[in-house]
């Protein structure tokens, strides 16, 4: 089974879950620390589906996917991010010979940080050509989409992703981490509104996120643990 590329789409439930059509590919990969940097290691992989229910409200005994728990939970899961483009939300910072964009939506995951440094600091002395390629590493790994470095031309470098899902685990911090949306799947809200298509973006599936429906990193303070 294939997916199509064409129908790939993530819908919203109203108080629900996240409904996933399209073949998807869907796979758990583990946050591990490598020296002061992160690496992603594979974890449970998934049969394919032509499309399934992806838990939204962190109650769910079949993790990552729902049984249904959001009704028993009675799960307020209304949305209430912002839907201004990326571009707009987020701040520039310049450097010598890269740019950064950030518009702070965290999920914790921590990639921003490489052995010479975080990627702020990076960018900051990006006229050095290894201190430029590690803040691209670092903007570009991380799956929240808040940062994205920049050229001096003004084009966006971006890593080359597949449509793919992952379900993330955070073993450091004894936490379950967010879903990682990757390869410009569209995510259409309960309202019928489709948010910004997006390279790399993180969903909340804690149920806690004050910015639903994407990860704010509340999983990480709420100690939320899935039940794979």
């Amino acid at each position: 089974m294939t997916f199509d590329n064409q129908k790939c789409k993530i819908k919203i439930v109203r108080n629900g879950p996240y409904l996933v059509t399209g073949n998807v590919p869907l796979s758990e990969k583990i946050i591990e620390p490598k020296g002061k940097s992160y690496e992603y290691e594979m974890g449970h992989s998934f049969h394919e589906a032509k499309e399934y229910a992806l838990c939204r409200c962190g109650k769910s005994e079949n993790s990552p996917f729902c049984d249904g728990s959001h009704e028993v939970s009675k799960f307020d899961g209304t949305e209430s991010a912002s839907r201004e483009k990326y571009t707009d939300r987020a701040s520039k910072q310049e450097g010598p010979n890269l740019d950064l964009l950030d518009d702070d939506r965290c999920a914790f995951a921590r990639f921003c940080h490489r052995e010479e440094g975080s990627v702020w600091e990076l960018v900051d002395h990006s006229d050095n050509p290894k201190y430029r390629e590690e803040a691209i590493k670092a903007a570009s790994d991380c799956p929240a989409g808040r940062l994205v470095a920049v050229d001096k031309e003004g084009n966006l470098i971006e890593p080359n992703l597949e449509p793919s899902i992952e379900i993330l685990q955070d073993p450091e911090r004894r936490v379950s981490g967010p879903i990682f949306v990757k390869g410009n799947i569209p995510i259409e809200s309960s309202e019928n509104f489709t948010y910004e298509v997006r390279n790399r973006v993180a969903l909340c599936r804690c149920g806690k996120s004050r910015n639903k429906p994407f990860c704010d990193a509340t999983h990480v303070s709420v100690r939320y643990i899935d039940h794979m």
